[in-house]
């Protein structure tokens, strides 16, 4: 009998082979880049504030920047996969960039109308947002995704202690990073779908493009100056474009795919006690008392929304 033969008498006699468990490597993988990431648009916030250009400005050049880099990458190497992006895919990711500019347009100037407190507290309901138009659109969401997604909220709120203000100017502030969240909810849904079927640079080149574009022409309709800026500006610029724009919203790009929107947009809630953390050790502001607590509530937010995830998948 060959050896062939016995294998197969084997097989016959203890019934078929279990196939085996995907690795979890991937997934892995996608929580380190995740961390990467939250570590990126964590230091958007205290660079932001040191440089002497105006918010609309910041947000233009940071995509700008961001697609010069991507320009050689995207056209060498991905052209192809470029030129593969089938029709709707396109116009979802040219809504993405749209959103993602309305986010930047409406949020960074929101900063400078209301408390900080209060702007990141209401521009941080993403998640909040993100599990409701899953909702809206078909999807239900398990009661662990909605009570993780409430936890890690509550962190976001014992950390910045929200002060709502009441006059008029206030209010528009907080209007104004309402829709900053709700604008960032939908980038990140329409990243989720288009990267199904696209590619990171492809759907990021189009994406930083797009927003590029509608960014300059807020600029130019404001008046927000585009330059004259001293060296260590642009230098700041440069840095912000690496960290919170190629390692930040390029890497939340990478993972939406494996990771989903719900994990996402959650996890995206530790900018806030990050950026915290950063300051004190860059800017030498010493974080709030609640700063160590209230990471813990939105790391234990995150972790009940990855097992509803998991569950649900």
């Amino acid at each position: 009998m060959t050896a062939r033969t016995t294998r197969t008498a084997r097989a016959a006699r203890t019934g078929p082979t279990t196939p085996p468990t995907a690795p979890a490597a991937p997934v892995r993988t996608d929580i380190v880049l995740l961390a990467v990431a939250i570590a990126g648009i964590s230091l958007s916030a205290p660079l932001t504030a040191t440089i002497a250009a105006p918010a609309l400005a910041i947000a233009f050049w940071r995509n700008a920047m961001a697609v010069g880099a991507l320009t050689p990458l995207a056209l060498v190497r991905h052209r192809a996969e470029l030129r593969g992006i089938g029709r709707r895919a396109l116009l979802l990711s040219v809504a993405a960039g749209v959103l993602l500019a309305v986010h930047f347009a409406v949020w960074l100037p929101s900063l400078r109308m209301t408390s900080v407190a209060s702007s990141t507290a209401l521009v941080t309901t993403t998640p909040i947002w993100t599990t409701f138009l899953l909702r809206l659109g078909g999807h239900r969401r398990p009661a662990l995704v909605w009570a993780g997604t409430a936890l890690a909220f509550l962190g976001v709120v014992i950390l910045t202690g929200v002060d709502f203000a009441v006059s008029p100017r206030a209010l528009a502030g907080d209007a104004l990073a309402l829709a900053g969240g709700i604008a960032a909810a939908g980038y990140v849904l329409l990243g989720a779908e288009v990267r199904r079927t696209v590619g990171t640079v492809a759907y990021t080149y189009v994406l930083y493009a797009t927003t590029t574009v509608l960014l300059l022409g807020t600029c130019l309709v404001s008046g927000a100056p585009l330059g004259g800026y001293s060296g260590a500006t642009w230098l700041k610029l440069a840095l912000l474009t690496v960290t919170a724009q190629l390692l930040g919203h390029s890497l939340i790009n990478r993972v939406v795919k494996g990771l989903g929107p719900s994990v996402t947009s959650t996890a995206i809630l530790l900018e806030t006690p990050g950026a915290a953390l950063i300051a004190a050790l860059w800017l030498h502001q010493l974080p709030p008392a609640a700063a160590y607590p209230a990471l813990l509530v939105i790391l234990a937010g995150l972790a009940l929304v990855i097992r509803g995830d998991r569950a649900a998948g």
